[in-house]
């Protein structure tokens, strides 16, 4: 198991290591995403926001919440976002230190307790890596269930390095995972959920981002 599963991850979890698993540990979580961003992580984060469009007035949804520190980015924006995360220990977190315009679940991706068509916006960041292969089009059919016609979508998560050191690195630190995240395969799986594909690209440090309109 990689070092941050180990510092991160549910104990008890599956131990192929093979998906990003539950992340338990939300102190630490935000440690080492702090530093993994090199200062930075703020900047990225509102970048994102605006990559999503999120304006004045739109209900946001984000899928893999985590701590809610996208969520909260985006709630500076727009107001009114609602986070997901299937780790209790992380929705713990993210409704302490967040303001009351933001509200979370307890659910996976894929289950989302809200009606049909009802979000402007829908992201998700560093957290697709973390939902099993089989699941994941589920998880984007959600989405598109989720947001109203016209809605905006953001999917944001970790591009592996291309050398063979750095691959090895990212192996040892993070596990599988991230190591062979399928990034390339995001937006043919996006465009299946049935979104029309608006643009895709790089984000530093180390992000790959899909942009699509449901």
């Amino acid at each position: 198991m990689a070092l941050a599963r180990r510092l991160l991850g549910d104990p008890h979890g599956p131990a192929d290591d093979h998906s990003g698993g539950l992340i338990t540990a939300p102190k630490r979580y935000e440690l080492m995403a702090g530093a993994a961003f090199l200062g930075r992580r703020r900047a990225a984060y509102d970048r994102l926001v605006g990559l999503a469009g999120v304006g004045t007035g739109d209900r946001v949804l984000d899928i893999g919440c985590g701590t809610g520190y996208l969520t909260r980015r985006a709630a500076a924006a727009a107001g009114a976002v609602v986070g997901v995360d299937p780790s209790p220990n992380m929705i713990a977190y993210a409704r302490r230190t967040s303001p009351p315009t933001c509200a979370f679940h307890v659910a996976e991706g894929r289950r989302v307790p809200e009606e049909d068509e009802s979000f402007d916006v829908a992201v998700s960041s560093l957290a697709v890596h973390h939902i099993e292969l089989g699941q994941r089009a589920e998880t984007f059919a959600e989405m598109f269930r989720l947001l109203r016609p016209g809605g905006r979508l953001l999917i944001a998560d970790f591009r592996p390095p291309q050398s063979a050191i750095g691959s090895r690195f990212v192996g040892a630190m993070a596990g599988h995972a991230m190591r062979h995240n399928p990034v390339e395969q995001y937006a043919p799986a996006i465009a299946a959920a049935g979104f029309t594909i608006l643009d895709e690209g790089d984000l530093k440090p180390f992000l790959h981002y899909v942009r699509a309109r449901r």
